[in-house]
């Protein structure tokens, strides 16, 4: 039975999200966006981050600074998810419930525990009149960070018969985004099939496969090898995962140390005159200028956190040339 405190919390929860879902609702409409975040941690004591997607929910539950019986947290996360499906309109059954938790060093994950009824919910979203394919279900993450809204709409606007590299390209959002801008070509290298396939098809559902190309490659050696081919672009977007120690490739990434190493390499490939997008959310990363001599480093995050998200859920930096 949820006590008095857990009633009280949920009765906050779902007034909070009905206020917060009523004020976005009319941006979205307006931007032809359909996925954002409704609520983010907002009350301390309710560690939650809500994501809507249309008729559609996902809910996270963030670590607690405490241990919590696990009973008492599936049972207290059942009453938050009711609540969210009270305040959104819709049924419960199209509520998933996950759990974001620090990253050790041997832990890295993709696939997730399904926290919601039935199969996976894959659906397609709008954001900002595109089109992108989602899964609610299957991973972590539903393969559309949404707090990345403005650098990409920031990449369509600087794509225009450009030459676009997107490392680490994930489900393809940002080269979606610069083919829509009239990019001349992008090209996106991941090491998971999986991923350049999804890609593959967010491309395809907004009619923009010619001028694409999808690399599976590790991202260092992909570098290492254009400018021996003359290969050189006009814009890379550099948006690496905070941590990997993937098979697929030699070592392992931790960004908040690698991340020297990643900007030469783009440096290296990247015409005059051209930019690099390179954004994080690795709390860690301390971005010293001197530690690449060779660039000029712009710091755009504030300009690169959208309405919906509180906080600083990433930092961006346009670099160039020096």
């Amino acid at each position: 039975m949820p006590t008095e405190k857990d009633l009280e919390q949920a009765g906050f929860f779902e007034n909070r999200i009905a206020k917060r879902d009523k004020h976005l609702r009319k941006w979205a409409r307006k931007s032809d966006t359909g996925c954002y975040r409704v609520y983010d941690r907002d009350i301390p004591e309710i560690p939650l981050s809500l994501d809507r997607y249309g008729d559609a929910a996902v809910l996270y539950l963030y670590e607690r600074p405490y241990e919590k019986p696990e009973a008492e947290e599936s049972a207290w996360l059942e009453l938050m998810a009711g609540a969210a499906a009270a305040s959104l309109s819709i049924s419960r059954d199209s509520i998933a419930i996950k759990t974001r938790r620090r990253l050790g060093l041997e832990d890295q994950y993709e696939r997730a525990d399904k926290g919601g009824a039935g199969n996976a919910r894959e659906r397609v979203v709008r954001e900002n009149g595109l089109s992108f394919i989602v899964n609610l279900d299957d991973y972590i993450d539903t393969g559309l960070f949404m707090d990345h809204r403005p650098a990409r709409a920031l990449i369509r606007g600087m794509s225009r018969g450009k030459r676009v590299l997107n490392l680490f390209c994930y489900t393809g959002s940002f080269s979606v985004y610069a083919l829509a801008g009239g990019a001349a070509e992008v090209v996106g290298v991941d090491l998971s099939n999986t991923y350049l396939a999804w890609a593959e098809r967010n491309i395809a559902l907004n009619h923009l496969e010619p001028g694409y190309r999808g690399v599976r490659a590790d991202v260092l050696a992909f570098l290492a090898g254009e400018p021996g081919r003359g290969a050189f672009y006009d814009l890379i977007v550099l948006d690496p995962p905070t941590f990997s120690n993937s098979k697929k490739m030699e070592g392992f990434l931790d960004v908040s140390r690698h991340w020297p190493r990643l900007v030469e390499a783009c440096l290296s490939a990247l015409a005059p005159g051209g930019s690099i997008l390179f954004s994080s959310n690795a709390r860690s990363l301390r971005l010293d200028p001197s530690l690449v001599p060779l660039a000029s480093i712009e710091d755009i995050s504030e300009k690169s956190i959208p309405e919906d998200f509180r906080g600083h859920p990433h930092r961006t930096w346009l670099i160039s040339h020096a």
